[in-house]
């Protein structure tokens, strides 16, 4: 039983574009729509994480979906949205990149065992002589017309190279092979790519006499203005070595309110009766975070897994809530994440192993406290922590029996400020 694939892309406000007849004719018959990666690097990012996803409900509505490697295109780089010209990857790299996102698109779409496919447009391309390609595809879309798409006239005043202003004719002649051998009438993407997937429609129109079909959907953006898939250390990845289950977590547990709002359902598979009782808990009791809390679980599980989910739940529980035992049990690379970003300083091991007061400590073998009278007044103010517990003793001396797992010390000025030395 096929589900009404656009009518769920519009109720979760994703919907951007569509042409006419795109809705009609996926209720009439089974499809089949491809989305391109850019194999960039060799991880995908949050950035793709929606168009994997509006993958997957193309498939859970019944059709059939190709995830498709830009291998060739990958070489010349999609203008779109760029505001200079992007660097070349050499060949090694870019087969390295094919080799990851491969393995990654693999763990949301089941390539062996359904109707999705997987494939890369390098294995009809390698063969393309130039003469053929602009004999056999440029002739069909003329000067006028590319000149015409935003990713072009965008770049009009700073310049772009013939490279990168044949993306187009590469990108809308992967829609003909698709079209013609593999009966692909649906291309989707996010809305920077209109221009392309209509250059597609119109080659296969001009060069067939074919009709398809483009789908766009909005492309994300945060309620403050920046930029959405980014954080204070860079891109969140997909790859677990690049962005670890715990900063991944974080990273959707920190959405604001009213981009959460949003975020639940574009990138969950919630229903809309779900995510409505969310809404309503949430609304009770914003400071309980239910709508952030649910989309992080949601998306951390679909993207590692229920483990890491629940691993990166227990971190979060030791930062807040923990103990010193609590923190000493955790896995060193845990432990290492749950602070990343927080100030660190190196410490001698040989000092603390013959014992360091605790003031000099705080305000000379670290910046943590301009002075010492600075340091004493918080301590006996009650203000500073260590290792998650409390200092009592103004005169405390620290040694080896004060560190976590005889590598690192934790201090906490105040409710919020953390700092981390580390013994070297």
């Amino acid at each position: 039983m096929r589900t009404n694939f656009v009518e769920e892309l519009k109720w979760r406000g994703l919907l951007h574009d569509i042409m006419p007849g795109a809705e009609e004719l996926l209720n009439k018959e089974v499809s089949t729509a491809y989305i391109g990666f850019d194999p960039s690097a060799d991880s995908l990012h949050v950035g793709s994480l929606l168009q994997i996803i509006t993958l997957m409900r193309f498939q859970k509505a019944g059709h059939k979906p190709i995830a498709l490697i830009g291998g060739a295109t990958g070489m010349v780089g999609d203008p779109s949205g760029k505001s200079a010209e992007r660097n070349l990857l050499d060949e090694a790299t870019l087969n390295k990149n094919i080799v990851g996102i491969k393995d990654q698109l693999s763990k949301y779409l089941d390539f062996k065992n359904s109707n999705a496919e997987l494939l890369n447009n390098y294995d009809w391309m390698k063969d393309f002589s130039f003469l053929t390609f602009i004999r056999d595809v440029g002739k069909f879309l003329t000067v006028n017309y590319m000149m015409a798409k935003d990713s072009v006239k965008n770049r009009l005043e700073t310049g772009m190279s013939f490279t990168e202003f044949s993306y187009q004719l590469l990108q809308a002649y992967d829609f003909y092979w698709l079209y013609k051998n593999k009966n692909c009438k649906f291309q989707l993407g996010g809305s920077d790519q209109w221009g392309n997937i209509t250059s597609g429609t119109e080659l296969i129109r001009r060069k067939c006499e074919g009709e398809a079909f483009a789908i766009t959907t909005q492309l994300i953006k945060k309620a403050d203005g920046t930029k959405f898939g980014k954080s204070e250390s860079g891109n969140i990845w997909l790859d677990a070595t690049k962005t670890s289950p715990y900063r991944f977590y974080q990273f959707w547990l920190n959405t604001a309110d009213e981009d959460a709002k949003n975020f639940i359902k574009y990138f969950t598979f919630l229903t809309k009766e779900e995510i409505t009782s969310i809404e309503a808990e949430h609304a009770k009791a914003p400071h309980e975070r239910h709508l952030q809390k649910a989309l992080a679980h949601q998306v951390t599980a679909m993207v590692h897994s229920k483990a890491e989910l629940d691993a990166a739940i227990k971190a979060s529980d030791v930062l807040f809530k923990g103990t010193l035992d609590d923190l000493s049990n955790l896995e060193e690379k845990t432990f290492l994440d749950i602070f990343d970003g927080v100030p660190s300083f190196d410490v001698s091991s040989s000092e603390i192993n013959t014992g360091i007061s605790l003031i000099d400590l705080l305000a000379e073998k670290t910046a943590i406290f301009p002075s010492k009278g600075e340091a004493r007044k918080m301590l006996q103010a009650g203000g500073v922590s260590l290792n998650k517990n409390k200092v009592e003793n103004v005169l405390m001396v620290v040694n080896l029996s004060n560190t976590i797992n005889k590598k690192y010390i934790l201090i906490q000025k105040g409710k919020k400020n953390y700092f981390l030395c580390k013994l070297n």
